[in-house]
């Protein structure tokens, strides 16, 4: 019994090690003070002077358009991928090359896009971050929608075929509807990735538009503030809903499976 209760110590100590600085973010986001480090009292100014930074306003506004933007290109382009990787070849070289974007360090990639930019001679933009974002989610989308392709019920597939449907009527009618969970999840893994993803976004946005995340990089090159806090928390909750609700409709569509 007490070599049980030893085990949790590691368990715990992780636990307080990973959150304790997000409590303590949120917390301080709270600080009627100046100070980042000092807590002096409860209050909201941090909030509102966040809803009157037009600089803020503006980055909040690209970062959304960017996130969905590249949520829908992530989504598509890496639905049909894990489609195509798991029922139209087996090379672990192609698997490897397509899952290429999650594994490589953001940096190689932001400087590859903006040579590749450069090459086609691309204006740096939104829409450039957009595609930027889409190359780099479209990854995670392939890798989660293909976990979910290697639990869907193939018979289905080929009785469908076997009735006389294409396959554009097969995967529209059969394969997609259990694809489902596992696209919505994906597609909400791609917008939390792209609203906090700074160092792509970075080098392919250009220097008339800023997203939320250099907003808050220009911001902390002059000290850490409770406004600073206050917007980091901000994220936060976008990005913890947006975990939330992936999980919550992964396990809805499993138990629809299920049934």
């Amino acid at each position: 019994m007490r070599r049980s209760k030893v085990l949790y110590v590691p368990f715990w100590a992780t636990y307080v090690f990973l959150y304790l600085p997000i409590v303590v973010l949120v917390v301080m986001s709270f600080n009627s003070g100046d100070s980042a480090y000092t807590y002096e009292g409860f209050s909201l100014k941090w909030y509102g002077e966040l809803a009157g930074d037009e600089r803020v306003r503006d980055g909040v506004v690209n970062t959304l358009i960017v996130a969905t933007g590249s949520t829908v290109i992530a989504t598509v382009l890496g639905t049909l991928l894990a489609v195509g990787l798991a029922r139209h070849t087996r090379s672990r070289t192609l698997d490897a090359i397509a899952l290429m974007p999650a594994v490589l360090p953001d940096l190689v990639l932001g400087i590859g896009l903006l040579l590749f930019y450069g090459m086609i001679q691309l204006t740096l933009g939104l829409y450039s971050a957009v595609l930027a974002h889409g190359v780099f989610a479209m990854a995670f989308v392939a890798a989660v929608v293909r976990t979910r392709l290697s639990n869907a019920d193939t018979s289905l597939e080929e009785a469908s075929r076997d009735l006389g449907a294409g396959p554009v009527s097969t995967f529209m009618r059969i394969t997609l509807p259990q694809l489902t969970p596992g696209i919505v999840a994906g597609a909400l893994l791609a917008f939390t990735l792209s609203l906090d993803e700074f160092v792509i976004a970075y080098f392919t946005i250009g220097n008339t538009d800023q997203t939320l995340p250099i907003v808050i990089y220009s911001m902390i090159r002059f000290g850490v503030t409770p406004k600073i806090n206050a917007l980091a928390a901000i994220l936060l909750l976008v990005s913890f809903t947006a975990v939330i609700a992936g999980q919550r409709i992964t396990k809805i569509g499993e138990s629809r499976a299920d049934d």
